[in-house]
């Protein structure tokens, strides 16, 4: 019986073969074991698509951005990222066509990048297709570093930057332990119809709300979902912590008028944080500084100074090779 593709899988073969193979890179080949357990062999990594913000943050904090031939629209920072190379677009909503076209060698992307059909043509297409495990919490952090650095072929940088990650979460430990009393913080989306959209278990805003020595108020599913004003009420958040942005913004005086919002002990201490999205929830190498920010604006008395890559920048920059 004659095997069927699925149209997009046939798009990707007819778009592989125009565009030939990638160049073969010089070195022995490189093995990595990806989020679904797959081991992935990397014969050349000169051309890389990055797709997920951590993912390119780790490349270019390596010095490897000269590799990156093309990173998607939640690649903020470095702010060069965005401005020079080629954006494939949102991490959830990728084209295989448009990925495929600027002819990687090596496709590394977030563990939630998507749709499924999407993931399932670049796989077929032959690139070697390393999905970045995606976790919430510090041991996470330093798994993504020495993924990304290895399938990258930058894993002696990769160790060097995890030992600057990793002295930086040990300080965050520390000053997380005088917290006598963890506050319940709430992290809100969006409001969805008068709505309001927050994180639940299992989430980035759930892992940094916890580095930050805080308590997530809304615990009792996982993922982010609707709820409505009575579970507000009753989950008592102290704080509500939200995305900074350009479109959509959320500040206090939108929350805190919310019927929800407005009788929690949030709204009485006009207790909100707002910062930027990819420094709060990209679980990259800034976590611990995020973390740290925001457990100062939480627990104001908290001694909370510079961490090690602040005091020693010319450490974290020799990473670069």
């Amino acid at each position: 019986m004659r095997r069927r593709f699925h149209p997009l899988a046939q798009l990707a073969f007819a778009l592989a073969a125009l565009i030939g193979p990638a160049s073969a890179a010089h070195g022995d080949p490189i093995v990595v074991r990806d989020a679904t357990g797959q081991e992935v062999t990397i014969n050349d990594n000169s051309r890389i698509v990055s797709i997920g913000g951590a993912i390119t943050e780790i490349l270019y904090a390596l010095g490897l951005e000269q590799h990156v031939v093309a990173i998607d629209s939640t690649s903020f920072h470095p702010p060069q990222a965005l401005r020079d190379k080629p954006n494939v677009g949102y991490v959830r909503a990728l084209s295989p066509e448009g990925v495929i076209g600027l002819n990687p060698s090596l496709i590394l992307a977030a563990e939630d990048a998507g749709p499924k059909e999407t993931i399932a043509v670049l796989r077929a297409a032959g690139i070697p297709f390393v999905l970045v495990p995606d976790k919430y919490n510090g041991k996470s952090i330093l798994e993504k570093i020495e993924i990304v650095s290895t399938a990258a072929g930058g894993a002696e940088r990769g160790a060097c930057l995890a030992k600057a990650v990793a002295a930086d979460l040990d300080a965050l430990a520390k000053i997380r332990a005088h917290v006598d009393h963890p506050v319940k913080a709430a992290f809100l989306l969006s409001f969805v119809n008068d709505r309001a959209m927050v994180a639940g278990r299992a989430t980035a805003a759930d892992g940094i709300i916890a580095l930050a020595g805080a308590t997530n108020a809304i615990n009792e599913y996982e993922g982010y979902k609707p709820i409505n004003d009575e579970a507000i009420i009753a989950a008592k958040p102290e704080f509500v912590l939200a995305m900074r942005r350009d479109s959509h913004p959320l500040d206090a005086q939108t929350v805190f008028a919310h019927p929800g919002f407005a009788l929690t002990p949030a709204a009485k201490r006009q207790g909100f944080v707002a910062m930027n999205a990819l420094y709060l929830l990209g679980f990259g190498p800034r976590t611990a500084l995020a973390a740290r920010d925001l457990a100062a604006t939480l627990y104001p008395a908290l001694s909370a100074g510079k961490l090690p890559s602040e005091q020693d920048e010319a450490r974290v920059r020799a990473c670069r090779g």
